[in-house]
């Protein structure tokens, strides 16, 4: 498959494949005339990495995990890594929703003070200077 492919595919742009290449993420066989040839295993691999980036790993990390998706053969240090970042993941979700809780309380405030409301907010105390 061409990388024009296995970008639309993906949902990524090809720039982010050839990056992916670069980083070692990605392998792409070559076929005459130098071309890359991608498999449609690969497509799914690229969406994993881009999961495993917006997830915040950067791509050193991302480069420690691929291996065990490709094998299904862990290490220990494999296993710590992989939990490591699942701890990580899961404290920036826990932030993310305490961020959302409020701005879900805000939007509540917002909707009772709207212009056409009759409500009036309360006056700002502004502290001594």
């Amino acid at each position: 498959m061409r990388i024009g492919e296995v970008a639309e595919r993906a949902g990524v742009s090809v720039r982010a494949l050839r990056y992916y290449e670069e980083q070692g993420l990605v392998v792409a066989a070559r076929g005459a005339g130098g071309q890359r040839d991608y498999s449609d295993s690969d497509v799914e691999r690229v969406k994993f990495i881009q999961l495993l980036y917006a997830a915040g790993l950067p791509s050193k990390a991302i480069l420690h995990i691929l291996p065990f998706l490709d094998t299904l053969v862990a290490t220990l240090e494999m296993t710590q890594r992989l939990t490591k970042e699942r701890d990580r993941i899961q404290a920036r979700l826990h932030d993310l929703t305490r961020a959302r809780d409020r701005l879900d309380e805000l939007i509540g405030f917002a909707a009772q003070y709207t212009e056409s409301s009759t409500a009036q907010c309360p006056p700002r105390v502004h502290a001594p200077a």
